[in-house]
C-alpha cells in the first residue's frame, strides 16, 4: 500500500516544475502557503544534494516551490500585486535605490533572477527617473533571452567519451552517465521544460545507457557462471 502511495505521489509531483528556489525552507514554505491561499496549487520540495547536506549541515541546502507550467503567469501576477502593495514601506537605504539606470533595466529584463518586490520597484524607479520601461522592447528581449536559455549546453564530447569508457569498463557508472546525458532537462523561467543537452549528445547518452546495461548484464552472468563452477 505504501508503494502505491509513493508511486501516486511521484506521478502527481512530476506534473510540477521549479518556480522559485530558496536556501531557507521557511521562505519556500511561506511562498507555497501564500500561493495556495490565493488559489494556486504548489508543491514544496527539498532538493538539497544529499551528500553535501550531510557533510555541511544547512550550508548548501536548497528548497523549491514547484508549480504546473500553466500557473507561472498567474503566480507572477499575484506576487507583483503583492510587491506593489509593499513599496510604501520601503526603507530609505534599500540597495536598489543606488542602482544605475542600466542596472535597473537589467533587473526588469532578468525578472526571474530577482524578487517580485525588486522587479516592481525597479520599474517604479525607472519611471520616476523619466525612463519608463518600453513593454514591447522588454518582451522582445525576454523572448530572445528565453531562446538563449533554451539552447542546449555546449559540446559534451568529454563526458560522452568518458561515458563510453565507463560503460565498457563495468556497466554501472556508464548506465548513470548515459541516463543523465539522455534524459536531463532544465526548466526555463517561463515554465517551459527543455532538454539539457543537444540531440547528438542525447543520442550518445542513449547508446551509452544501453551499452552499459548490456555490459552490466554480461558481467553479472559471468559472475554467476563462475560461482556455479
Amino acid at each position: 500500500m505504501s508503494y502505491i502511495w509513493d508511486l501516486t505521489l511521484s506521478v502527481m509531483q512530476s506534473q510540477y516544475v521549479t518556480y522559485k528556489k530558496f536556501p531557507d525552507a521557511r521562505e519556500a514554505m511561506a511562498l507555497q502557503h501564500f500561493l495556495i491561499e490565493n488559489g494556486i496549487e504548489s508543491v514544496f520540495a527539498d532538493t538539497s544534494p544529499g551528500i553535501g547536506s550531510a557533510m555541511t549541515g544547512d550550508y548548501g541546502k536548497e528548497y523549491e516551490v514547484q508549480l504546473k507550467p500553466e500557473q507561472f503567469e498567474a503566480a507572477d501576477q499575484l506576487l507583483e500585486s503583492y510587491a506593489e502593495s509593499m513599496i510604501g514601506s520601503l526603507p530609505e537605504d534599500y540597495y536598489l535605490l543606488s542602482f544605475t539606470d542600466e542596472e535597473l533595466y537589467e533587473v526588469v529584463l532578468k525578472h526571474d533572477e530577482w524578487s517580485e518586490f525588486d522587479y516592481v520597484l525597479a520599474r517604479r524607479l525607472l519611471a520616476g527617473r523619466g525612463k519608463p520601461v518600453d513593454e514591447a522592447e522588454i518582451q522582445h528581449l525576454r523572448q530572445k533571452r528565453m531562446e538563449d536559455l533554451a539552447k542546449p549546453e555546449t559540446d559534451q564530447s568529454s563526458w560522452v567519451w568518458r561515458g563510453y569508457g565507463l560503460a565498457l569498463a563495468g556497466g554501472f557508472f556508464g548506465v548513470i552517465t548515459g541516463y543523465v546525458l539522455w534524459t536531463s532537462k532544465k526548466t526555463l523561467p517561463n515554465g517551459q521544460v527543455v532538454p539539457m543537452y543537444s540531440d547528438k549528445d542525447r543520442m550518445h547518452g542513449k547508446i551509452i545507457l544501453f551499452v552499459g546495461i548490456l555490459v552490466l548484464i554480461l558481467t553479472l552472468l559471468k559472475i554467476l557462471f563462475y560461482s556455479d563452477n
